[in-house]
């Protein structure tokens, strides 16, 4: 109940000031967290996948006599810290401009398997995860973001690390090394429980090594959108009052970089 509540209150402050909540009355005290990384040449993207692009039309004084800066950006859909919209492995599941605002926005968990994927690069989030989670804070709420916290966004700077690999193109996907979200459990999450999205700290929802990307199709097949490359989950508590992930609004698209961050109380 507490983060609903807090949920309707941070909504209905940023809906009336337009984010300048300062001092609006009522509004609780604490902290924005960006879950984002930025978008540079050097952003991590798919090995297959173009990478971000960053062309300038102008930057200096100009003829007139002032200051004007304007740039052009080119990049693939999924790469950096993104949006997977359900369509991207569900056929005529939600492109990202249609998914509704309230998958996007609302309370969140998080479960760390940190020390677990140190362990094992090729870890893979389990039902026992969940349940140990479970057994901590109660049953998952209704309507929660869940968030998965492998500690890979320590190696984004290293692409060899954080990938496996740094090589580029199809002979790249092979060696793929990184952990994930295994199969079953995300059969459990849609099974058993109800929930608006799901994200983590590495490339892909599914594992690095995986053919058939059977956990994509499992939550995409549910119209569950999933939110990957997302970074500073470190910084969030097991249960946080809210997050809110915005994509770019790519009109049929199957995705597109993601601006999430965290309120926490």
């Amino acid at each position: 109940m507490r983060l609903t509540n807090t949920c309707s209150i941070l909504l209905g402050a940023i809906l009336m000031t337009g984010c300048a909540v300062k001092k609006h009355e009522g509004f609780p005290q604490g902290e924005w967290i960006d879950l984002s990384h930025d978008f540079a040449s050097d952003t991590i993207y798919w090995p297959t996948a173009e990478p971000f692009k960053l062309d300038t039309v102008a930057a200096g004084i100009n003829e007139k006599g002032y200051y004007y800066s304007a740039y052009q950006f080119s990049a693939a859909e999924h790469g950096g810290t993104h949006i997977d919209a359900p369509v991207h492995f569900a056929e005529g599941r939600n492109t990202v401009d249609r998914i509704p605002l309230e998958r996007l926005i609302g309370p969140a968990i998080k479960v760390d398997v940190s020390a677990k994927a140190s362990a094992d690069p090729n870890y893979q989030v389990s039902v026992v995860d969940f349940e140990s989670w479970e057994a901590r804070n109660g049953r998952i709420p209704d309507d929660s973001i869940v968030l998965l916290q492998t500690g890979w966004s320590q190696y984004w700077s290293d692409r060899l690390k954080y990938l496996g690999t740094d090589k580029r193109g199809n002979e790249a996907v092979a060696e793929l090394r990184f952990p994930g979200l295994a199969p079953d459990a995300a059969r459990w999450l849609t099974e058993n429980r109800k929930i608006k999205a799901i994200g983590l700290d590495t490339a892909s929802i599914d594992y690095g090594q995986s053919q058939l990307f059977e956990s994509h199709r499992t939550l995409m097949g549910k119209d569950i959108p999933a939110f990957e490359n997302v970074t500073n989950l470190d910084k969030l508590p097991e249960k946080t009052a809210i997050v809110i992930a915005m994509p770019m609004k790519i009109r049929g698209g199957s995705g597109g970089p993601l601006r999430i961050i965290a309120f926490v109380e």
